[in-house]
Order: C-alpha cells, then sequence, then structure tokens
C-alpha cells in the first residue's frame, strides 16, 4: 500500500495506570485514537496535505485500521518526575514542497519549553531544506524571524502534552501527528 497523504490531524494525551502497558492505552484513548492500529513513522508533512480538527479525523477512522502516524511518546514511574511529549510543525509558503514535523520526548522539560524545542527542530530541517541562510547558534525567536522574513516558511506550530508523575502509577504522555488518505 503507498499513498501521499492527504490530511493530517494533530492529537494528544495522557494515562495513568499501574501498568506500563495500560497507561499508554489511556493516553490513547485520551488522544482518541486507540482504536486504530498505528504505524509511526518519520517526520514529513506531505505537500498540499490539509490540516483537520481531532474530531474530523477521529471521525474518518475505522476501528482496527492501519494508521500511520508521527509519534512522540514518553513515560515515567517516578513520584514528580516531569515528562512531555511534542509533536513539532514546520510549513513551506510553496504549499507544493513538502514540510516538516519533529519529535521530541525529553524529561524535565516544561510543556512550554518542549514544544518550542520540537518547533524549533522542525523549523531549522525546513530551513536547511530551504537553503535559508541563519546563525544556529541564535535562539529560537530569532531564527523563527528570520524564517519567517525569509517568505519561504509560513508557518510553524507544536502540539504538546507534559505531565508529572505519580506515586506507585505509571504515566504516558503523546503528541501525534496521524496522517490520513
Amino acid at each position: 500500500m503507498s499513498f501521499v497523504p492527504s490530511k493530517v490531524f494533530f492529537t494528544k494525551g495522557v494515562g495513568r495506570h499501574k501498568e506500563y502497558l495500560s497507561s499508554f492505552e489511556l493516553a490513547l484513548r485520551d488522544a482518541k485514537i486507540e482504536k486504530c492500529n498505528l504505524v509511526t513513522v518519520s517526520s514529513i508533512f506531505p505537500p498540499q496535505c490539509e490540516r483537520i480538527s481531532v474530531e474530523e479525523g477521529v471521525k474518518a477512522l475505522s476501528p482496527g485500521e492501519i494508521t500511520f502516524a508521527v509519534m512522540a511518546r514518553n513515560s515515567t514511574n517516578e513520584h514528580g518526575r516531569l515528562v512531555a511529549s511534542s509533536i513539532g510543525v514546520a510549513l513551506p509558503a510553496d504549499e507544493s514542497l513538502y514540510g516538516y514535523l519533529s519529535e521530541h520526548h525529553p524529561y524535565g522539560q516544561t510543556e512550554e519549553q518542549s514544544g518550542e524545542y520540537a518547533e524549533d527542530l522542525a523549523a531549522t530541517m525546513l530551513a536547511t531544506t530551504l537553503g535559508i541562510e541563519f546563525d544556529p547558534n541564535k535562539d529560537w525567536d530569532e531564527r523563527e524571524g528570520i524564517y519567517k522574513m525569509s517568505g519561504k516558511i509560513i508557518n510553524s506550530f507544536n502540539i504538546t502534552q507534559s505531565a508529572q508523575g505519580e506515586n506507585g502509577l505509571w504515566t504516558t504522555v503523546i503528541a501525534c501527528a496521524v496522517l490520513l488518505p
């Protein structure tokens, strides 16, 4: 089976349970994608791919369906440990070109820190592909301005889920870009 996805939706979730696998299942339920057989793929945002809402995307899914997703996933069973999962997105101004998705799954980063890092990763990958010149030692805010002022990168954003571990439970966080035909 070969296809170029025409639609994408972004979702996230958190799950807590005494069993590791069950915490992952609960995170999938929270993200509304538990009914799918997920196949993780690498990080290309297809050309001319339309972003749709979670609600619209979930309606297009069937139980047991093989579903392609870029997924960031992280877990902990340590009380108070902060975990996060982020998907960063960078889209080119020219919709006939592909964009980038990035996965980031840190410990100890806030939701904002993790999301900005993932967004920076995606935008930097796209910028290097498009030949945008920049100083990699500059901070994200400065590089983001350069990327967008170039006129070659139209948008970047992230979806992030974070949570703190609870005593006696596994805590799993996920962030996903779900790709649809």
